[in-house]
């Protein structure tokens, strides 16, 4: 009887030491594969939504409260749309990262293609997920403001709002890359007067943009890519996302990267930074 016993303990000793083993290596692949650790460690509650709701509905319901040529018209010293129209000059901008799910796809995309890029990041995430946002600084290309929570600036309507958001983002971009930026992109572009006039004060350049690739909508890559490609001026600024909320997917964003630029750099289009392609400094 005694040795019955002591054969079952045996064995159920060996399973607790096999399945403590797997469980460890499953960690350990986790932390050592592709996804970052940060992602696995996350879920829905961890990861910072936008606040102002979703590009895709937020931007279709509402109408643009002042036109965005209207306020480069009324403000051409802060407000930017586009660059020279003169050289096949174009910048690439991604608003609403870091997102560990999709940013380091598009970082791994402009790297194979050696093209550099303006990110428009939010506060929120880029202290959820500073790695990655290190890697964009690392790789060359430039870090704009997106505010902390990515609210809707005219539903808020006040400056106070307006300065709270810039000012807190700033301080954690400057914590994790050491310079402060000049560049800001409204969320959904929506700024009336006194909200540029503010910037302005504040010292930034808004950046908009003259071609919008609507990936926002989640339409089909090729969609997304045609519409970038026959819409394409000298001097575009092309808006783009690499960030979502947390049921967003921004996979068709991924796969049109890798017809647009291709296609563009074949027609003789070079891809530069927002401060190269319009000759401002992007930081403080």
């Amino acid at each position: 009887m005694k040795k019955h016993t002591v054969i079952k303990l045996l064995i159920a000793f060996l399973i607790l030491v096999t399945a403590s083993t797997y469980w460890f290596t499953l960690q350990g692949e986790a932390q050592t594969s592709d996804v970052p650790a940060s992602w696995w460690k996350k879920d829905k509650d961890d990861f910072p939504e936008l606040k102002g709701g979703p590009e895709k509905f937020e931007r279709m319901k509402r109408q643009q409260p002042v036109d965005l040529n209207t306020l480069q018209q009324r403000y051409p010293d802060t407000f930017i749309l586009r660059g020279p129209t003169n050289q096949n000059r174009i910048a690439l901008t991604f608003d609403d990262g870091p997102d560990s799910r999709y940013t380091n796809q598009v970082l791994d995309i402009l790297n194979e293609y050696n093209v550099p890029a303006t990110f428009f990041l939010l506060g929120s995430r880029a202290v959820a997920y500073p790695e990655i946002v290190e890697r964009i600084n690392n790789e060359g290309h430039i870090i704009g403001n997106h505010t902390y929570f990515h609210p809707n600036l005219v539903d808020e309507g006040d400056l106070d709002t307006l300065e709270r958001e810039v000012t807190r983002t700033e301080d954690a971009i400057n914590n994790i890359v050491g310079y402060r930026t000049s560049l800001f992109r409204p969320p959904y572009g929506f700024l009336y007067n006194e909200l540029v006039e503010k910037l302005a004060d504040m010292q930034y350049r808004v950046i908009a943009w003259s071609l919008d690739s609507l990936d926002w909508q989640e339409e089909p890559s090729d969609v997304i890519a045609n519409r970038v490609i026959d819409e394409i001026e000298p001097g575009a600024i092309i808006l783009m996302h690499d960030g979502a909320d947390w049921d967003g997917d921004r996979t068709f964003t991924i796969e049109a990267l890798r017809e647009i630029i291709p296609t563009l750099q074949a027609q003789g289009y070079e891809f530069v930074t927002v401060p190269d392609l319009v000759g401002i400094p992007y930081a403080k």
